[in-house]
């Protein structure tokens, strides 16, 4: 340990994190040095050196003809890894896909990942205007996409607090509508409904509505989510997606909490 309690080499650890979590969220098109240093809030240069170290160990890798870094065949093996203890993707397809089905519109899965969602599913419905703000991989901040905020709202008020405490920066990024006391207004009508809603607060004219699975603590650690265009979540629709969307929640937090074989 340093001064201050501060363990040598986290700062370096910490970016270097930053930039893995970037490269995956670009999925396999891959993203280009100087994108992933400017939303890291890195130089170039420390960027190509940090992206440089990983891709020593495997962890990234780099389309020299595009130059572009993606995801590297060591995450590949960390993930398969890791995913019997985290990954319940396999439990929540058919939930997702039926969602999908019943509604016509854009299913997912996301699961919080810190102070993050991550989608980790994405099921298409037969309707065939469609919305692509989310897909595999994309993460958003708690409180900014439907599914975050589902999850964000149903977090001890504490937890809510420092939250938003730790992040003033959501509505110089996001938009005016994610200052705190707007994001507080949507919180509670989030708890009042059971379900969240985002009017086109990332994209004009993408609806999204997300609803909380819990595990068997009860803590939100994943929501299922709709997408699709405004006219589709009219306000007399709008009802009968968020029960749909809630049976479906409701159905995976039952799975995932049912007592284990003995």
């Amino acid at each position: 340990m340093g001064q201050a309690g501060v363990v040598p080499g986290a700062q370096a650890i910490a970016r270097a994190a930053a930039l893995l979590r970037l490269v995956t969220a670009a999925g396999e098109e891959g993203a280009a040095v100087q994108d992933l240093a400017r939303t890291a809030g890195l130089t170039r240069s420390t960027a190509y050196r940090l992206l440089t170290a990983l891709r020593a160990e495997g962890l990234v890798d780099h389309d020299e003809a595009k130059a572009r870094w993606m995801p590297g065949p060591e995450l590949f093996l960390m993930g398969q890894v890791a995913a019997s203890r985290y990954d319940i993707t396999a439990q929540a397809r058919d939930i997702v896909r039926s969602l999908a089905v019943r509604t016509e519109e854009s299913a997912f899965l996301s699961v919080r990942r810190g102070d993050e969602t991550v989608c980790l599913l994405r099921e298409e419905g037969s309707f065939p205007i469609r919305s692509f703000v989310l897909s595999e991989g994309v993460r958003f901040p708690l409180g900014v996409a439907s599914a975050g905020l589902a999850i964000l709202a149903f977090l001890p008020p504490d937890e809510i607090d420092a939250y938003l405490q730790r992040h003033p920066e959501l509505a110089e990024r996001w938009g005016a509508s994610h200052d705190v006391a707007r994001l507080r207004t949507r919180v509670a009508e989030t708890r009042d409904r059971g379900y969240a809603v985002n009017p086109g607060l990332i994209v004009a004219g993408s609806w999204g509505i997300g609803a909380a699975v819990f595990d068997r603590a009860g803590r939100p650690e994943w929501a299922l989510s709709l997408t699709g265009v405004q006219f589709r979540f009219d306000p007399d629709r709008l009802p009968t997606l968020g029960r749909t969307l809630l049976a479906h929640a409701h159905q995976l937090t039952t799975r995932l909490t049912r007592p284990l074989p003995r």
